[in-house]
C-alpha cells in the first residue's frame, strides 16, 4: 500500500494563521507536529507501507520537502502541479506516477490537513479498506457522525459487503452533497449516513480504469503530462502545458458518484469512528482542543478573566480576554482577528477582502520562509526595511542585484560568506558590509550553524520583485 498524501489547498478559513504562501497542511495547529508531518507520522505501525507520494503546488514544493526531512520521511517524490485542478487530477497523477515502473500498488489516498485523535482505528480502517481494494473495490472512509453537521457531505450507505474478507465495510448507496441543519439531523437521526471524510483506498489501476471510463478528458491530459516527467531536486515535474488542459474536478464528482451509481457499484465504505476532523474552521479547532474547566482552548500568552467556552491563540504577544463567552481571538506578528465563534465562517470574507485590496496580509506572513532559511521583517518604512535573516547551514541565496535598493548586512551570530561585486570575504559576529544598488552580490553560511543577521534595505523601491537572479541551486526562475 502506497500513501499518497493531498498537500494542496490554501486553508483560508484559518486566516490570519494559515495564508497562501504558508497555509494550514504546513502548521503547527494541534500539537509539535505540522498538519502534513503528522498524517505522515501516524501511518507508524500500518503493515506493509511503502514510501508516499506527495501532491502539492508549485509555491509550497520547498515547504514540503523541508518538512519530510525535519520528519525523517523518505517519499517516493514530490508531485509538483503547475496549478492547481482539484483533487481528481492530483490522485490520477499519483497512480501514474505509482506505476511507472510496472507496479499497481493499492493507495492509500490522504489529505494532509487532517486530524485522527484514535490512530489504533484509523489503523484497523486502513487494514479493512487495504483487503477490500485487492479484491477490485475502490472505497471511501466515512466519518461516524457526532453532530448533525451542515459543513460535510454525507454518504448513505447501504448493505454490507467484504463477507468473508471483512466485517463492517458497507455499499455505498449515495453520495450526498452538504445539507441544511433540518436535513443534516434527519441523516443523523436515521443512522444511515456518515460524513464523507475525503479518503480514500484502491489499486491504481482500478482508479485509472474508473477515469477512462468517466472522465476520459482527465486521464488523457494526466496521462500526457506524467510522460516526461522529470526530477528536480526532491520533486517530480510535469509538462506544463498538457496539465492545462486538464478539467478542474474533484474524484467525487469525477469518479465515486457516478460509479456508485451504477448497478453491482465496485464503491464501498469503511465506517471510522477515531476523532477525526478536517480542521476547517477556527471553531472546529476549538471543538478537538484540550479545555481548561471554564471551557477554554488556549495557545501561547494567554489570560482569560471571566471568559468561557472560547479559542485564543497568541502567537507573540500576550492576549487577554476578559469577560467574553464563545469567541475566537488570534494573534501573529502582524495581524489580529477575532470573530464570534459562530460566524468563523465569515473569515473568508475578510481574506477575499485582502485579496482584492491587495494587501501583502493575504499571501504572506511577517515571517517568510524559503529553500535557504527565512527572513523576518522586524520594521518598515517609506524609503527602508529592516529584515532578521536566518541562514541554514551550507545553504546559499541567489547569486543577484536589485535595480531599487541598498543593503546593509550585519552579522549577529554565525559566519557569512559574502560576494560584493568582485570580492569575496567572510564576515563575523558583530561586522557589517555594505551592498550597493546594482551591485552582484551573495550570501552563504559555510559554517555548521545557523546565520544570524540584520539587513537594512534603503531606496525607492523595496519590493521582494525587485531581484535579478544570475544563479540559483534551488532552480528559482
Amino acid at each position: 500500500m502506497k500513501p499518497i498524501v493531498m498537500a494542496g489547498g490554501s486553508g483560508s478559513r484559518l486566516w490570519p494563521m494559515s495564508r497562501k504562501a504558508l497555509p494550514k497542511q504546513f502548521l503547527k495547529l494541534a500539537g509539535d507536529e505540522t498538519m502534513l508531518q503528522a498524517t505522515l507520522s501516524r501511518l507508524e505501525g500500518v503493515e506493509g507501507l511503502a514510501k508516499p507520494i506527495l501532491v502539492c503546488n508549485e509555491d509550497h514544493r520547498f515547504l514540503a520537502a523541508e518538512q519530510l526531512r525535519q520528519a525523517g520521511v523518505a517519499h517516493d517524490g514530490i508531485l509538483l502541479e503547475p496549478f492547481g485542478r482539484n483533487t481528481a487530477p492530483a490522485i490520477a497523477l499519483a497512480a501514474l506516477h505509482a506505476m511507472k515502473d510496472g507496479e499497481d500498488p493499492t493507495l492509500l489516498v490522504l489529505a494532509a490537513d487532517h486530524l485522527i485523535q484514535n490512530v489504533p482505528a484509523f489503523h484497523a480502517a486502513i487494514a479493512k479498506a487495504a483487503k477490500l481494494a485487492e479484491h477490485g473495490k475502490l472505497l471511501t472512509f466515512g466519518i461516524v457522525p457526532t453532530e448533525p453537521h451542515t459543513g460535510y457531505g454525507y454518504i448513505q450507505t447501504g448493505a454490507e459487503v467484504g463477507a468473508g474478507i471483512v466485517e463492517g465495510a458497507l455499499q455505498v448507496a449515495e453520495f450526498v452533497e452538504k445539507p441544511n441543519l433540518e436535513t443534516a439531523k434527519r441523516y443523523v437521526d436515521s443512522g444511515s449516513y456518515l460524513w464523507n471524510s475525503g479518503m480514500f483506498a484502491f489499486t491504481a489501476s482500478a482508479y485509472l480504469a474508473a477515469l477512462k471510463e468517466y472522465a476520459p478528458a482527465i486521464l488523457q491530459a494526466c496521462e500526457a503530462s506524467i510522460a516526461t516527467e522529470t526530477p528536480d531536486l526532491d520533486f517530480v515535474r510535469i509538462d506544463a502545458d498538457a496539465f492545462g488542459s486538464c478539467p478542474d474536478d474533484s474524484i467525487d464528482y469525477a469518479v465515486m458518484e457516478p460509479l456508485a451509481a451504477k448497478a453491482e457499484s465496485p464503491v464501498a465504505v469503511v465506517p471510522l469512528d477515531a476523532g477525526w476532523s478536517d480542521v476547517g474552521s477556527w471553531s472546529s479547532l476549538w471543538e478537538v482542543s484540550e479545555k481548561d474547566a471554564q471551557g477554554n482552548a488556549t495557545t501561547g500568552d494567554v489570560m482569560m478573566v471571566g471568559s468561557h467556552d472560547s479559542y485564543v491563540n497568541a502567537e507573540g504577544k500576550l492576549v487577554t480576554v476578559i469577560g467574553l463567552d464563545d469567541v475566537v481571538v488570534v494573534e501573529t506578528k502582524d495581524a489580529v482577528m477575532v470573530a464570534a465563534k459562530d460566524k468563523v465562517q465569515q473569515v473568508k470574507d475578510v481574506v477575499n477582502a485582502l485579496k482584492a485590496q491587495d494587501r501583502p496580509e493575504y499571501v504572506f506572513h511577517r515571517e517568510v520562509f524559503r529553500p535557504w532559511g527565512c527572513y523576518d521583517s522586524i520594521d518598515n518604512g517609506e524609503r527602508h526595511q529592516v529584515k532578521r535573516i536566518t541562514v541554514k547551514p551550507g545553504e546559499k541565496l541567489s547569486v543577484q542585484m536589485h535595480h531599487h535598493r541598498a543593503e546593509h548586512w550585519i552579522v549577529v551570530s554565525g559566519t557569512a560568506k559574502v560576494t560584493n561585486g568582485d570580492n569575496t570575504f567572510l564576515v563575523t559576529e558583530n561586522e557589517s558590509t555594505y551592498i550597493p544598488i546594482g551591485v552582484v552580490h551573495a550570501l552563504e553560511n559555510p559554517g555548521k550553524i545557523p546565520l544570524e543577521m540584520i539587513e537594512v534595505q534603503s531606496g525607492s523601491y523595496l519590493g521582494e520583485d525587485d531581484i535579478v537572479r544570475f544563479e540559483d541551486r534551488y532552480n528559482r526562475a
